[in-house]
């Protein structure tokens, strides 16, 4: 179910100018001149993007929105590596570098993953990308013949099963538990695994549910693939550095260091050092694996961003000290955001071990009234009436593959998250 920005009143406004083209006049121009994809046409729109851009286009008419919808951190990139890309610029390193990435990024990559993560790998098995997202989307493009299938765990983050289905494959989704943290487990995982499974994508910290598998965990898991000689997991390891209390991050290649040639480790900065915006993933899995992915990377975008990875290089190797007391800050932002959600009638929630997301039950407040009569029939309802009414924007679990939530950034200020909840509690105390 994706996000309905007809459900929220101010939104459609906005698209004013779009709308004066009649519609017969769009259609005819269209079958002339062109024609979109099978392919294409069956993909989801992702839903944060989406809602990103709804909620961007309310701030533009001069509406106050508190955008707990977009995952990204409110910290600015580190000095030390925006100096690092000026300084790239100023050198004239502005050309095309390798497609798979340059030699000094590739091997910080290598040097990185070998300290913190016990991979073992070379330069050839690593391949740098516009952002971790289209390394996985390459992996699949460059992996999935029709029919072939992709073992996705629920919740999920929103781009998986799209992905997936761009690239002529079938998503497999297992529903999570929440009695078992959202995590995946070994029997489901055994249940799911079919003749035409390819790929199970494992992603810890989670996004959207905050959870982090053990090593003891993922050594589970790794022993049901262990069976499924045709079965390779890609590990998204992007909320790496964002893990609270006594949990501890580790990896599926660190837990089954035998199953290497099945593995694509996929990893980045954007999360970790305030960077999504700069682009720039990187990779590491079996070379011949890692080839397809820098052949197709050569037919799309060659390179990632030069001056981006200069960037990428000073965070991977300059000072990480900063990084603990950023995770400070989302620790007393996660309790904050707790204090006041859970003390809401209907809403539930549980502290996220890792990211910055809490996932929130609303499954109470389905089918409430609002004051204006509308019924709040689903949590694209309800998302959509905080939007309209509070000037909230958060993402409903429909687009993550559970019905009944919706997720919360808290990569925001203490203020803002302060206001944005009070807010929540306000709408959700007039429903009846």
């Amino acid at each position: 179910m994706s996000f309905r920005p007809e459900r929220v009143g101010g939104a459609l406004a906005l698209r004013g100018a779009e709308r004066k083209r009649p519609a017969a006049r769009r259609s005819r121009a269209s079958e002339r001149f062109l024609k979109i994809s099978e392919r294409i046409s069956r993909a989801p729109e992702s839903g944060t993007v989406k809602l990103s851009q709804i909620a961007r286009d309310l701030k533009a008419t001069g509406r106050e929105v508190f955008e707990l919808g977009e995952g990204e951190p409110d910290f600015d990139t580190p000095p030390h590596v925006v100096e690092a890309a000026h300084k790239a610029a100023l050198q004239g390193q502005t050309r095309y570098t390798s497609v798979a990435g340059t030699p000094e990024l590739r091997a910080a990559a290598v040097e990185k993953l070998r300290i913190e993560n016990s991979l073992q790998c070379g330069p050839a098995s690593v391949v740098v990308g516009t952002g971790a997202k289209q390394l996985i989307f390459n992996a699949l493009l460059a992996t999935l013949d029709p029919g072939d299938e992709v073992v996705i765990p629920a919740p999920y983050w929103v781009s998986y099963p799209g992905m997936v289905r761009i690239a002529d494959g079938t998503p497999v989704i297992v529903a999570g538990e929440v009695a078992a943290g959202f995590k995946l487990r070994p029997e489901a995982l055994a249940s799911a695994i079919g003749p035409r499974t390819r790929w199970v994508i494992l992603n810890s910290p989670g996004n959207p549910s905050g959870a982090v598998y053990s090593i003891e965990e993922l050594a589970a898991l790794a022993e049901v693939v262990r069976g499924h000689p045709g079965v390779c997991v890609i590990s998204d390891d992007i909320y790496e550095k964002i893990v609270f209390g006594q949990a501890r991050f580790a990896t599926m290649a660190e837990a089954a260091p035998d199953l290497m040639d099945r593995i694509l480790t996929v990893n980045g900065v954007s999360k970790s050092h305030a960077m999504t915006g700069w682009r720039i993933g990187y990779a590491a899995g079996p070379p011949d694996l890692i080839a397809a992915m820098v052949k197709l990377q050569g037919q799309s975008t060659t390179n990632a961003s030069s001056v981006g990875q200069a960037a990428a290089l000073a965070a991977l190797t300059g000072p990480q000290d900063f990084l603990a007391s950023w995770r400070d800050a989302y620790e007393r932002r996660r309790g904050l955001v707790d204090s006041i959600l859970s003390e809401i009638p209907g809403l539930s929630l549980s502290r996220p071990d890792g990211a910055f997301y809490h996932f929130v039950n609303c499954g109470e407040l389905l089918g409430a009234t609002a004051p204006d009569g509308t019924a709040l029939e689903d949590d694209t309802g309800f998302c959509g009436h905080l939007l309209d009414v509070a000037g909230v924007a958060v993402v409903p679990g429909s687009e993550f593959g559970t019905p009944g939530h919706f997720r919360l950034c808290f990569a925001k200020s203490d203020d803002l998250l302060e206001r944005a909840c009070l807010r929540i509690r306000d709408v959700v105390s007039q429903l009846c």
